[in-house]
């Protein structure tokens, strides 16, 4: 760990010389954190039960200086003014309170009262409201450790797709993905998630992986999910939304906290956290750390969609096969040689093709191509020292590791993939700070699964020598002599009727009332000419999977080579005003992409050359370094006895390859009364195109997938090169060629206005609509690259690129959700949420946009109770949580391969929960039904997942020194 945090110091270095005015401020501020000071200290309780409240607010009047009160009640501040003072201290659902303190004390008793008609109406509801919920003009979706806890998922962050207007996309046990308001992916491009304020994101693989590799759930105190555009407070790639997880400082969760849980499909998930604040010799808590150990494993769900690609020309009834979803290797488009069905190939019966067909050959299935045991383990530790209460530096290191599946364009299989990030950070809390981390990745032995299947099949035969074999076995066998000995068959006989008309009134009417016959002869010819082939599991067949998924990509094989990292540095700062504050803030980014030419273009000269018998590589590798840099600036202001405020935000970002960007935002935000809050907002965002979008150099085998920094020009549209193909003497003129310009930043501008409320002293309501207009939408365009010599028609070097483009047409999309927590009693609560979202393309047919992959109409409906008693048993230490979602059915698009309808479907969660203090048991089950639903076309259907855990939480104090 000690050579990663030098490595990453030593790349960062040039970044923090670049910002000597910083560092020097950091110094004055250290400076100053060492001025005499004395110390103020108590506790905080609850004057009725004596209980202690925690997270209480105690603020010295009329100065910034205060402290929350942690697990046991306790705060403490430093003072360097005069006596007397007075203390302010609140906390939700008392009243506040002020204390008078004539000298120094570290033994000030405050007991505070409940306010009995404030709790009456935000006791149970405002405690559960996160301060973005309150405060952001944004629609913001929470979770909090509660929440966390009383989730019927099988884990919190599954839990998440309950929220109002979140998508949740489970391609794998270990692969989950979050997205708000439309254009979903299984690569969220278009979502930033972020852990304690650092991006998750993989650095060349450009997106986050869930929370496969994020933090523990054990360590987790809130998520908040900010739907819609959000650069202009989160920077580049807050396009349609933010996933913002928090996590547990030490110095208010210590202790050792650990669970078990066990399920279906073998499911175990081990937990342990442990942390502590250490006080010195007056008292006071200046060292902090915690520890996260976390390790999951199960048997992940089998994607074993058999049937025909959606769109295809060749139903699952065709005698000849068809390219089924997650079989590999039998696309029928890498060889123009497997057609037989147009009239000429079997109008003359002597050819011997009757009843031949379009036939496709037999691929590998994914069962025998992926390893379903997914495994992920992860390593936490952070170290915290506070100069004075509001002061802290804080280091963390955190890492990842894991096989699983994940989908993208193609299917992978992610083995042994490794991830590591280091944090640093000074602040002054909510008032400014300074954070730099690094991520890098390491893909391990992570393989093109779909790509495997491919190359195992080429370098057993060509296509075009398998498909010769197949027709030669058809006339070999006589299976065309049977078919022609059928009843009802009749020959063409060559006068009286066109070959076309006889196709088309005889032939293939014969050929359809005998679909059962043609199937069963097809599979005899498969039969035979598949004899060669290396059956899964066998020795043949594992030593060639073996050398293709351990040999790099550019080396012949399918294995993804990436060690990648990205550098970032971000600050911000505060100034308060009488009535409200100004903020600004900056970053700057440094990518570091490392495929060997793997993934990005990198490679400048790749040569193969044979020694002994052993293929050896000479390479030259060029390296790619890419920067991004912004500024943000924003006022916000109350007015109206601080029942409104006003807040405008201006962002301006540069990214090496493209031009300065400049992002606003405005909001109001008009509080009436305390029960009702009012909002209106402008939002945008850009989304840089990733360094895939740039510079990515991938051969997937039916084509290669191209990065689109300086244009292509010259390219062959391939519905006009297929009709060049098919023409009789290859007539050029019927090619179309077209441009590429380069690619650019996507856009898009968000107005939204919302209402959220307190009805009936028991209810929460949260309800909002958007309107967003996108321009450049990042997608691509397929075209082929063919050389002709002079006047011969025949092409020549023959290429397939799908190249990253930008639509050229705008598109919009609006939507509306609400929201709705019940409380029934202080038990029970109801709660629900609707979500409508639809996309305009009304206009145009640009093929470009991306795909929007988002349900029309979605709903949750749920109960939750807590502290229950039962019947015939002592104390209420029961807890219960049910939840009912409905997605409807919608148009799932990814490559053309895994490109499909996923049907409407409905999943029913819950869980029992008991608290046995300090160890608390839960018994429950996701998708309790067992309803197997595609969430991801080209996915496993996903079934029910019935798990048990036990969480150990006890009480800890602090040690002194």
């Amino acid at each position: 760990m000690s050579f990663l945090l030098l490595h990453w110091i030593f790349n960062l270095a040039p970044l923090i010389r670049t910002m000597k005015s910083l560092t020097t401020f950091i110094l004055l501020l250290l400076t100053l954190s060492y001025t005499e000071a004395q110390t103020l200290s108590g506790t905080v309780k609850d004057d009725k039960t004596s209980e202690t409240l925690i997270g209480a607010s105690v603020v010295i009047v009329g100065t910034q200086n205060g402290a929350s009160t942690n697990i046991d009640g306790e705060f403490s501040l430093k003072y360097s003014g005069d006596y007397p003072l007075q203390l302010e201290v609140s906390f939700i659902g008392y009243t506040s309170k002020k204390v008078d303190v004539s000298s120094p004390s570290s033994d000030i008793q405050i007991s505070l009262s409940v306010d009995g008609e404030l709790l009456d109406e935000i006791d149970v509801i405002e405690q559960r409201l996160s301060k973005k919920q309150k405060e952001s003009a944004l629609t913001v979706e929470a979770m909090d450790a509660l929440a966390i806890k009383e989730t019927p998922s099988v884990s919190f962050y599954e839990g998440l797709g309950a929220l109002k207007g979140v998508d949740l996309t489970s391609a794998s046990i270990g692969f989950k993905i979050i997205n708000t308001r439309g254009f979903n992916s299984t690569s969220p491009v278009r979502s930033l998630q972020i852990i304690d304020g650092v991006d998750n994101q993989a650095p060349g693989l450009n997106f986050s992986l869930g929370n496969f590799l994020g933090a523990s759930e054990l360590d987790v105190i809130n998520v908040d999910v900010i739907a819609g555009a959000s650069t202009a407070f989160y920077g580049p790639n807050a396009f349609n939304g933010v996933i913002s997880m928090t996590t547990k400082n030490p110095y208010d969760f210590q202790g050792l906290t650990a669970s078990v849980k066990v399920g279906e499909r073998a499911l175990t998930e081990v937990g342990v956290r442990w942390a502590e604040a250490i006080k010195n010799k007056d008292g006071e808590e200046k060292f902090a750390y915690k520890i996260n150990l976390y390790y999951l494993q199960a048997n992940d769900w089998e994607a074993t969609n058999y049937d025909p690609i959606t769109d295809s020309d060749y139903p699952i009834t065709n005698p000849g096969r068809f390219n089924a979803v997650n079989t590999y290797g039998d696309e029928g488009f890498l060889a123009s040689n497997n057609n037989y069905s147009d009239p000429i190939s079997v109008a003359n019966a002597s050819d011997g093709n009757t009843g031949l067909g379009t036939f496709f050959r037999s691929g590998y299935n994914e069962i025998d191509l992926v390893d379903y045991g997914t495994r992920n383990a992860k390593f936490g530790t952070s170290l915290h020292y506070r100069f004075k209460p509001t002061l802290e530096i804080t280091y963390s290191f955190n890492y990842g590791t894991g096989t699983t599946v994940y989908q993208g364009d193609n299917r992978f299989s992610i083995k042994g993939i490794h991830f590591f990030q280091n944090k640093l950070e000074l602040k002054n809390k909510d008032k400014w700070f300074i954070r730099a981390y690094a991520t890098n990745e390491d893909a391990g032995d992570s393989y093109d699964a779909y790509f495997t299947g491919l190359k195992m099949l080429e370098e057993q035969e060509q296509e075009s020598d398998w498909n010769n074999r197949y027709a030669n076995n058809w006339r070999l066998f006589g299976l065309n002599s049977i078919v022609e000995s059928l009843p009802d068959y009749q020959p063409w006989q060559g006068s009286g009727m066109s070959q076309q008309d006889w196709y088309d009134n005889s032939y293939v009417p014969f050929i359809n009332a005998n679909l059962d016959t043609l199937q069963k002869l097809h599979s005899f010819n498969l039969e035979q000419t598949d004899i060669t082939k290396y059956a899964p599991g066998s020795p043949e067949f594992n030593q060639l999977f073996n050398r293709i998924t351990s040999k790099e990509l550019i080396k012949g094989g399918t294995k993804l080579f990436d060690k990648s990292a990205l550098y970032h540095l971000q600050g911000a700062y505060n100034f308060d005003l009488e009535n409200g504050k100004i903020y600004t803030g900056g970053n700057f980014r440094l990518y570091a992409p490392n495929s060997r030419g793997n993934i990005f273009d990198e490679a400048e000269f790749v040569n193969a050359r044979t020694v002994n018998g052993v293929t050896l590589y000479d390479t030259v590798f060029n390296t790619i370094r890419v920067y991004e840099m912004g500024a943000f600036g924003g006022v916000e202001h109350f007015f109206a006895d601080k029942k409104l405020k006003g807040q405008a935000t201006l962002r301006v970002d540069k990214h090496q390859n493209f031009n300065f960007l400049v992002n606003p935002a405005l909001s109001l935000i008009y509080n009436p009364d305390q029960k009702n809050t009012l909002r209106l907002s402008f939002s945008s965002a850009i989304r840089n195109p990733t360094l895939q979008d740039q510079y990515l150099n991938y051969n997937v085998g039916v084509a290669t997938l191209k990065g689109n920094l300086s244009g292509y020009e010259g390219l062959i549209t391939s519905e006009s090169f297929r009709e060049f193909l098919d023409s009789p003497n290859l007539n050029r003129n019927l090619l179309e060629y077209f441009d590429v310009p380069p690619i650019v930043p996507e856009k898009v501008r968000t107005i939204e206005v919302g209402y959220r409320a307190t009805l009936f002293k028991k209810a929460y309501l949260d309800a909002s609509y958007y309107f967003s207009l996108y321009e450049d939408f990042i997608g691509f365009v397929v075209g082929v690259d063919a050389q002709f010599s002079d006047g011969v028609n025949l092409p020549q070097n023959v290429s397939v690129y799908r190249v990253s483009a930008n639509a050229q047409s705008r598109v919009t999309t609006q939507g509306f959700s609400v929201g709705m927590n019940y409380y029934l009693t202080d038990i029970w609560t109801l709660n629900g949420n609707y979500s409508w979202n639809r996309l305009n393309k009304q206009g145009t047919d640009d093929p470009i946009i991306p795909a929007f992959n988002t349900p029309e109409h979605k709903y949750n409906i749920g109960i939750t109770a807590r502290k229950l008693k039962m019947p015939f048993m002592k104390g209420d230490k029961w807890g219960m949580s049910i939840n009912y979602k409905w997605v409807q059915g919608f148009r799932f698009e990814g490559s053309p391969q895994f490109t499909g309808d996923i049907d409407s479907y409905g999943l029913l969660d819950g869980q029992i929960s008991y608290d046995l203090n300090p160890v608390t048991l839960k018994f429950g089950a996701s998708n309790m039904l067992n309803n197997l639903v595609f969430q991801v076309y080209g996915g496993p259907r996903v079934g029910r997942m019935i798990y048990g855990s036990i969480l150990f939480e006890p009480k800890f104090k602090n040690k002194k020194i």
